[in-house]
């Protein structure tokens, strides 16, 4: 029977009757994480040394915050979106080092830079491909499985969603289940959308259903805060736009170029003449790769076959671009494909998804959908979105002309991509299912995996280039090279020879490390020692690609912020701002001081924005600086580049 309480020790007693003192816990990452119960079970554990508590996870998300003017800035939106958001406290004593000795925490998959100099996480990291975390939670013991569920009452029947985080639960809780005793724990969250299709679940499915006390907030669930989408962001989602072909397949994650690949698509479907107006000004697609894309609206549309459903997803849908419905059923999905049957009006799905996170915007439009809506999008299990194991044939039918789109950090001349850590091993962020991604695209017949690298890190004399020589460590290996993009170009490396594919790659470097890179490939052997890089690339330049793009930017058609966010228009004119004013600081130093003194007072127009960060009226000398310096670049901001800050349609 299915234990109903509203009260965390309960909840508590009653996993430990089921399992016993020694508690392995998994957690699904990101936003499924039943911040409450989890917490009420660290207090627990951490006071009774009888018991012992080892947290299997990944992705843990708390509140952002920052000292001094970012605080100031990210404060009001954290409060707007999720001022109940429970941290967690695992996270906090781990990051302070002070985890009790009877509780562990393993992770496999860091927020991206925040364990950088952590001990404690670095050395309990599980580095693990996204398929294979069930098996590990297996090998480490795993008998408590805990989550954020939605409810809903059908037909005389409560069915539970795991809405968010179906992605592991739906294949470690049965193989669980076969071995030991286990505990499930259903966290009731009112905030979730309630997903459908594999998602849907009976109630008897969890041995406790939780329901927290009364609510004082909203705000519950995590936000993730939006970042700025520059013109180098831009025109690597333009590059990957024309990669992708109508009635294919498309994967994306998150972060602003996932956002510049979902508006590059909307741009090329909605005002076609405008997407390759602008796309006129970039580098053509290699004439190897012209097949394999196309430059048209989308008639039959694309279908999702994602990890993760961020909102991008969202907006390709709301777009008419995410509309090719397929179906799990073999036959039809085979007759479907070969024309000898259409699509039948109601059913199927636009794609099927493992996990979703994004902006609170995002989670209430997908509240507001009606139910026939959110069923098109499918959550289900990584096992089943990130390989082809569990249902091949039907997985073959559905997932045509498929385009895997994922990041990287750093591309070798040889081809090898840096995704998830440096070069001492010290973990970013982690593997997940990038490997999943490109093995899978090797393995489709008309499948590509592109991965999405800028050319530089930094700027000024900070500039390093993210195409490099070698690498100590790497996540994607150079026999799995296929198809590379930095915002000047496209380099298509699938079974080319060693001396083309550091050719196509120098191709697509900033020409301010062109030349050295050329000088380790000859000293090497590995390319002719009279070879020169063409003319035609001998310009990649941010000033050139500024020259390409600034135009269409300020035409409104290269915003800032492509996709709905939780910011006011006033803060993402804030954030682009404080993005260049840091980008200033860290290029000129000392110099800095001088810019500020031929900034001169902050002009009217910046003074609303300042006063929103507390500098309306600085006092001291260090306040006042930065404020002529970010006034500076506010007016410039809303002089030049203010349709860059147009409205976007939801």
């Amino acid at each position: 029977m299915t234990l109903k309480t509203t009260d965390y020790d309960a909840a508590i007693d009653a996993v430990i009757d089921r399992v016993g003192k020694t508690l392995v816990l998994g957690i699904p990452l990101g936003l499924g994480k039943p911040s409450g119960f989890v917490n009420a079970l660290y207090d627990r554990v951490a006071d009774d040394t009888s018991l012992n508590l080892v947290i299997f996870t990944a992705l843990t998300l708390n509140t952002p915050r920052a000292p001094g003017v970012g605080g100031a800035f990210i404060g009001p939106m954290v409060e707007r979106t999720m001022a109940a958001y429970e941290d967690l406290k695992y996270a906090k004593a781990q990051q302070r080092g002070e985890l009790p000795a009877n509780i562990t925490v393993r992770e496999f998959f860091f927020q991206a830079g925040t364990q950088i100099g952590k001990l404690v996480p670095q050395q309990n990291y599980i580095s693990s491909n996204y398929t294979h975390v069930a098996r590990d939670m297996i090998d480490h013991g795993a008998n408590v499985f805990a989550q954020l569920v939605a409810l809903e009452d059908r037909d005389g029947e409560q069915r539970v969603s795991l809405s968010c985080n179906p992605d592991v639960t739906l294949e470690v809780v049965p193989m669980a289940r076969a071995r030991w005793p286990v505990a499930t724990v259903g966290v009731v969250e009112p905030e979730l959308p309630f997903m459908y299709g594999d998602a849907d679940r009976p109630e008897a499915e969890f041995d406790v259903l939780l329901s927290p006390p009364a609510r004082k907030a909203e705000g519950h669930l995590f936000s993730v805060p939006k970042l700025p989408v520059s013109l180098q962001d831009h025109a690597i989602g333009l590059h990957a736009s024309r990669l992708v072909k109508d009635g294919g397949t498309i994967q994306l994650g998150i972060g602003a170029l996932g956002d510049s690949v979902s508006h590059a698509l909307t741009l090329r479907h909605n005002d076609n003449a405008a997407y390759r107006a602008i796309c006129d000004n970039l580098p053509a697609v290699p004439e190897s790769l012209r097949d394999w894309g196309g430059d048209d609206s989308f008639d039959i549309g694309l279908y999702g076959a994602t990890e993760m459903f961020v909102d991008g997803f969202l907006a390709l849908y709301n777009a008419g671009v995410l509309k090719r419905r397929v179906f799990d059923d073999t036959e039809l999905q085979a007759a479907i494909n070969t024309g000898d049957q259409t699509a039948p009006d109601a059913g199927g799905f636009v794609l099927h998804g493992g996990f979703f996170l994004g902006p609170r915007c995002f989670y209430d439009a997908l509240n507001a959908m009606g139910a026939d809506e959110r069923k098109l999008f499918n959550m289900t299990a990584v096992k089943r979105i990130n390989q082809l194991y569990s249902s091949e044939a039907l997985d073959r039918l559905q997932r045509t002309e498929a385009r895997f789109i994922n990041t990287g950090l750093k591309c070798t001349l040889s081809g090898a991509v840096v995704s998830d850590a440096l070069d001492d091993h010290r973990v970013l962020s982690g593997v997940g299912g990038q490997y999943n991604f490109v093995a899978q695209a090797h393995a489709l017949d008309d499948g590509r995996s592109i991965l999405l690298i800028k050319s530089v890190r930094g700027d000024g004399a900070d500039a390093e280039s993210n195409i490099v020589w070698d690498y100590p460590h790497t996540t994607i290996a150079r026999h799995l090279r296929d198809i590379i993009i930095t915002e000047y170009g496209i380099a298509n490396l699938r079974g080319a020879t060693d001396r083309d594919i550091i050719a196509r790659l120098l191709n697509i470097a900033d020409s301010r490390f062109q030349d050295s890179l050329l000088a380790r490939a000859k000293a090497a052997g590995k390319i002719e020692a009279d070879y020169a890089i063409p003319p035609e690339y001998q310009n990649n330049t941010p000033a050139a690609l500024d020259a390409a793009l600034a135009g269409a930017q300020q035409a409104g058609q290269l915003p800032y912020f492509p996709l709905p966010s939780d910011w006011t228009p006033d803060e993402e004119v804030l954030a682009v701002a404080l993005g260049r004013l840091k980008d200033k600081q860290a290029r000129e130093g000392k110099r800095i001081l001088w810019s500020a003194w031929q900034a001169g007072a902050p002009p009217a127009e910046a003074t609303p924005y300042l006063s929103r960060v507390g500098l309306g009226a600085p006092s001291d000398f260090q306040a006042k600086v930065t404020a002529r310096l970010l006034g500076a670049e506010i007016a410039k901001l809303l002089r030049d580049e203010a349709k860059a800050f147009a409205p976007q349609p939801d």
